[in-house]
């Protein structure tokens, strides 16, 4: 644990921290008091300011302001706005390569590999798509086009191209002077905040690439302050060794946690738009297992755009309840007015059940989905109708006795044909098999959702009695 002072504390940090939270809830403030906590000490402690404003051009006054004063840039950069940032990456990217260029003349072993500076440049140009640098006597780098090569200016690049250069130059200083003597056996630490500004959900997966690979070997831990689910799930994809902390409005003590299945599983689904409204267009629906999610995307699919729902497979009910905290502490989290839904099967249990804050839960009105088969509107999907069905279904019984289906389907007929309740799980192909159709049981089922607003079946066996008033109502299938 870190003791930051009144009451505030960070724990539970690894190698890799994101603190993720909504904007006002404290991360830069969590940043600046760690800044402030582990400064003055002999570690290497770099916070980047959330908002970096230049051009990416060199700026003699900086390095003859921290000639004049060591502390000068550490001091400046922790504004919250500093206007001349990306001229200050410009010459730690000067300052990386005289550390590098140094440390090939001191190590023999070293010198007589084939490592060069320009492969600390290409570990830049790799996440770059339109522009990659080239090394200059007097300003650092040039900017030429990958096509072509044409050297332009940095006032061409685009705001996104300038902040992943600069955010990029930092990374791989702060690494590079973390395998050095000095800091190698110090708790170093780099403290990003908000490196998601200007970056779209691309740029923002290549500059976590480029982190992870560039620290993996450093002395050094690292600190993300920032509202990006996709900065979030890129780093998951990309290492075993990241913790979360949400960070809520209040108290800056947070603990750190590892990341498990459910919110690796969940975090896709949020997509890369920290806006609630946006997010809400298409909020996730989290569903049991795979039969489920087949049903929901064909549904979203012959909807034309009136069903808009993201399916999540929670892959078994017992999931289902981490899936959805997962869930919901994200969204607590990051958005200010934003849900989402789960639906579950009935099974035995009641058809009521609670919300859990941002998260509608919603049960089938039937046993399974397998139950949704039988309605009157996805029988009509089968070319058939109920009466058909269970004729053919009689007569199948009789003539199969010795099928190893035979003993579910005769217990379905002694249940009196209970449709809506019954087992059907062990049935569902037979009974799709029995209507002549090829069309798959979630793609019926699907498409007969889709069709809801026609109103076509009403009554006791309709599609609507089995989903349930509340999925009806939330998940807004009727006209």
């Amino acid at each position: 644990m870190i003791d930051l002072g009144n009451g505030n504390s960070i724990a539970g940090y690894r190698k890799i921290n994101v603190i993720l939270g909504k904007n006002g809830s404290g991360k830069s403030t969590l940043l600046r008091l760690m800044d402030s906590r582990l400064s003055g000490k002999d570690a290497c402690i770099r916070y980047i300011t959330p908002e970096r404003g230049g051009e990416l051009t060199y700026d003699g006054n900086i390095e003859t302001n921290r000639s004049h004063n060591p502390n000068w840039m550490t001091n400046t950069r922790r504004k919250n706005r500093w206007e001349q940032f990306r001229q200050s990456s410009v010459a730690e990217f000067r300052n990386l390569e005289t550390l590098v260029l140094r440390s090939i003349e001191r190590d023999s072993k070293l010198r007589a590999t084939d490592f060069k500076f320009d492969a600390e440049v290409d570990r830049i140009n790799e996440v770059l798509e339109r522009v990659s640098l080239v090394r200059a006597d007097t300003a650092g780098f040039d900017i030429a086009l990958k096509d072509g090569g044409n050297t332009i200016k940095a006032a061409d690049l685009s705001s996104g191209e300038s902040e992943l250069i600069s955010l990029a130059v930092e990374v791989l200083y702060f690494a590079y002077l973390c395998k050095q003597e000095k800091y190698r056996d110090q708790d170093n630490w780099l403290l990003l905040d908000e490196p998601d500004v200007h970056l779209h959900p691309d740029l923002q997966y290549r500059l976590m690439q480029l982190l992870v690979n560039s620290t993996r070997d450093a002395n050094g831990r690292i600190a993300i302050a920032t509202h990006s689910t996709s900065i979030l799930s890129g780093l998951c994809s990309l290492s075993e060794d990241v913790r979360v902390g949400l960070k809520h409005f209040g108290p800056n003590a947070l603990e750190f946690r590892s990341v498990d299945d459910a919110m690796r599983s969940v975090l896709p689904m949020f997509g890369a738009h920290p806006l609630s409204n946006v997010f809400n267009e298409k909020p996730p629906l989290i569903l049991e297992g795979e039969d489920d999610e087949r049903i929901w995307q064909a549904a979203v699919r012959r909807s034309n755009g009136r069903i808009s729902v993201y399916p999540c497979v929670a892959s078994d009910i017992q999931s289902m309840n981490q899936y959805e905290v997962a869930a919901r502490d994200l969204i607590e989290s990051v958005y200010d007015d934003a849900r989402a839904f789960s639906l579950r099967d009935r099974d035995s249990d009641p058809y009521e059940i609670d919300d859990m804050g941002p998260i509608i839960r919603m049960r089938l009105n039937c046993r399974n989905a397998e139950n949704l088969i039988v309605t009157d509107d996805v029988l009509a999907e089968l070319g058939t109708d109920w009466t058909s069905l269970r004729g053919t279904l009689e007569k199948w019984i009789s003539d199969n006795p010795d099928h190893s289906r035979f003993a579910a389907a005769s217990a379905f007929r002694d249940s009196g044909w209970k449709r809506q309740n019954f087992q059907l799980k062990e049935l569902r192909m037979l009974l799709v098999g029995l209507t002549g159709s090829n069309k798959p049981w979630e793609v019926a089922v699907g498409q007969a959702i889709a069709k809801l607003p026609e109103n076509r079946f009403n009554g006791g066996h309709s599609l609507r009695e089995y989903l349930g008033t509340k999925a009806v109502r939330e998940l807004g299938l009727l006209a």
